[in-house]
Order: C-alpha cells, then sequence, then structure tokens
C-alpha cells in the first residue's frame, strides 16, 4: 500500500553560523508541500478535475470541501461524500494526492474543467481569472451574521491565540494558519497549511463535514488581508476578518460592499480597523 504522505518531512542539513568554528550537520524537520488535485461529481456526471492546489497534506477532506464552498458550487442539498480517488490509471505514489468530491445535487453554477496541460496551481493561489467584485459577491453564502462581534480588546488578542495553536509552525516554522474564532476569543477550529488559502478552506471545511454553521464571529489568518480571503470570508458568512498583515485596497471595498468588518496589522499592541 503507498504510504500516506505526513505534514512534516525529515532530512539532514548543513548549518553555517558565525557562532561556530565549523558547519555541524544535524536533522531538520521542514513542511511537506504536495499537489492535492480536486474532482467534483454529481447525479448524472463523472468526476471532472477542477482544480490542483500545492498545500500541506492533511485535512484533505476539510480543504476540498472548503474549496468548494468558496466557489460556490455547494447545492442546497450539500455534499454527498468526499473520498480519495480510486481511478484504476493513478499511480500509487499519487492515491492520496487526489480527492473527489461528490455534491448531492448539480452546483448552483458549473465549473469550467482544468485543460489538460494545467496541471497545478501555487500554493499562494487564490481567487484565479475573477477581476470583478460582482462576480464573487455572486457566489452563493449563508446569512451575514447577526451574532456579536468582537471588542477591539479581544481582535488584539487573537493572533496570539491563533499562535499558541500552530502546531507545525512550531515545528519548521513554514506554513500558515487560520482559525475561526467567537466574539469573546474561545477558538472554534484552527487550521495550518504552506498555503494561507488552503488554510482556510480547511477550517470552512472542518464546520462543514461536521454539519456545524460555517459562518463564525471572526476569522483570524496569520498574514495580510487580500482580496481572496476576504471572498472566503464573505462566502462563508463570517463577521470579522482579523489580519497579522497589511489588506490590499481590493480586500477592503469587497469587505465594505459585503458589511465585513475588516482589521489589518493586528498584535498586542494595536489593530487597524478598515471596514
Amino acid at each position: 500500500m503507498p504510504r500516506r504522505p505526513g505534514p512534516t518531512t525529515r532530512l539532514s542539513v548543513t548549518e553555517h553560523s558565525t557562532r561556530r568554528d565549523a558547519p555541524r550537520s544535524r536533522e531538520d524537520r521542514i513542511i511537506t508541500e504536495e499537489p492535492l488535485e480536486i474532482r467534483l461529481r454529481w447525479p448524472g456526471e463523472d468526476a471532472t478535475r477542477v482544480w490542483t492546489t500545492m498545500r500541506t497534506p492533511g485535512h484533505d477532506f476539510e480543504l476540498a470541501a472548503g474549496w468548494a464552498l468558496h466557489e460556490g458550487w455547494l447545492p442546497r442539498e450539500g455534499l454527498d461524500t468526499v473520498a480519495y480517488c480510486t481511478d484504476a490509471a493513478l499511480p500509487r505514489e499519487q492515491e492520496f494526492n487526489v480527492v473527489t468530491v461528490s455534491l448531492a445535487a448539480a452546483p448552483p453554477r458549473l465549473p469550467s474543467p482544468l485543460p489538460h496541460h494545467h496541471s497545478s496551481g501555487s500554493s499562494a493561489c487564490g481567487v484565479c481569472g475573477q477581476s470583478k467584485i460582482e462576480q464573487v459577491l455572486e457566489v452563493p453564502r449563508g446569512p451575514r451574521w447577526a451574532g456579536p462581534q468582537p471588542t477591539e480588546d479581544v481582535v488584539r488578542s487573537l493572533p496570539g491565540r491563533l499562535r499558541t495553536r500552530q502546531r507545525l509552525f512550531d515545528r519548521t516554522g513554514g506554513v500558515h494558519a487560520a482559525g475561526l474564532f467567537t466574539a469573546d476569543g474561545t477558538a472554534v477550529v484552527v487550521r495550518e497549511d504552506v498555503g494561507r488559502h488552503n488554510a482556510v478552506d480547511k477550517v470552512a471545511g472542518a464546520r462543514l463535514l461536521a454539519a456545524d454553521p460555517v459562518g463564525q464571529a471572526v476569522l483570524v489568518v496569520s498574514g495580510r488581508a487580500g482580496f481572496e480571503l476576504v471572498q472566503k470570508a464573505v462566502a462563508q458568512g463570517t463577521g470579522a476578518l482579523v489580519a497579522v498583515g497589511a489588506p490590499t485596497s481590493l480586500a477592503v471595498d469587497l469587505a465594505r460592499r459585503s458589511g465585513l468588518t475588516l482589521y489589518g496589522f493586528t498584535g498586542d499592541d494595536r489593530t487597524v480597523r478598515y471596514a
């Protein structure tokens, strides 16, 4: 049986430092990056390859389900199954790198299958080929968050609360994190991945597969707040997005149009509200 890839990889390295007279050989652990192909299927239609992303192995079903939600492909009937592909023609070493999302009904809008020459996307890739905010706002989403939102004191504490749950980052220093939190700062679910967008997809997928509401008071991300992350927060029906880094102009525009509260440059001593 093929071995399922783990989230980290062990290897030998040589460390050079001004604090030592000679190089030092040691073992290191780095974050694993492998492709994940997502296929989509619904009644009456065969599975079609719709995206390939570079990701950190682990929580693959959550990633695929969350990405389908954020792309607006989930029908009201929801998911049927999410499973690794059993295609007999698939190389053994890739058996855990292909996931099929089966929908209970046809999607609200039909995805375009990937051309054969388009094999993968970057782990940093978000919305591709969508140049108008109106296109994103057409994506079906849950009701807008109507519950309480965090105070600014809680907002400033959220990156630190997220950081305490970044186990893979502690081991490798090579991953982003995303987490859903309640208005009082209680963590609901936290996920890590080499791609910041994948981490957000995994968070939403975890809620979907647990049959829990995807929207929550606040989504916290370890990096900047680009247009793609705001789009995903809007699709989830989340009340606020808190980022450690800066937002972009298009991210702020989309947040303001959508009623999403947006914070950037957030740390223990300050946060900046943009929407």
